[in-house]
């Protein structure tokens, strides 16, 4: 039985291994979180993966909690937005979708959840790359704004909600699954 565990925990493993993925620093007017994981997929398939946002994040963390009503439009000026009866929102504005020497960048502007109603800058990048397990996914969320808003005091939770969201990224992309 134990060996049975064992086996199972390292294919879990080897489907997504994050590396890092934390607060980076943080002030009353900014914080940066960065994350990072291999992933047994290849890079096309995780780039794929992350845009289809719909598939992989957790509908808790959503206006309608309905994650289906996620959508991603992966070109400068596309929105990821969210539409539901009676009502919609654009999470975040995509201002930057590059290939570089196999490396694909997505880079969207906005403010997450409650941020948005503070009026922050925010960015929100990823990177896949190739890696030796097939592909490396990189997030890093930038979020500026007036020192009032305290924002050291709520860099954390932010935090816990994106790591959530980047681990069933991973976990979709390395098995169709975010789970």
């Amino acid at each position: 039985m134990r060996a049975l565990f064992l086996a199972a925990a390292l294919a879990l493993m080897a489907w997504a291994t994050p590396a890092r993925a934390d607060v980076q620093s943080a002030s009353a007017s900014a914080f940066t979180i960065t994350a990072e994981a291999d992933v047994a997929a290849t890079p096309e398939q995780t780039y794929r993966a992350l845009t289809h946002v719909n598939r992989w994040w957790n509908g808790a963390h959503t206006y309608s909690g309905d994650a289906r009503r996620l959508s991603l439009d992966p070109r400068a000026g596309g929105c990821w937005c969210e539409r539901w009866a009676g009502g919609s929102v654009e999470h975040m504005r995509v201002v930057l979708n590059m290939e570089h020497e196999g490396v694909r960048t997505l880079r969207l502007a906005g403010g997450l959840g409650p941020l948005q109603q503070m009026g922050v800058n925010a960015v929100l990048t990823f990177t896949v790359a190739p890696a030796p397990s097939g592909a490396k996914i990189t997030m890093t969320y930038r979020v500026t704004g007036e020192p009032g808003l305290a924002l050291d005091q709520i860099a954390g939770p932010v935090n816990g909600v994106l790591m959530e969201q980047f681990g069933r990224l991973s976990r979709y992309s390395a098995s169709g699954s975010p789970d």
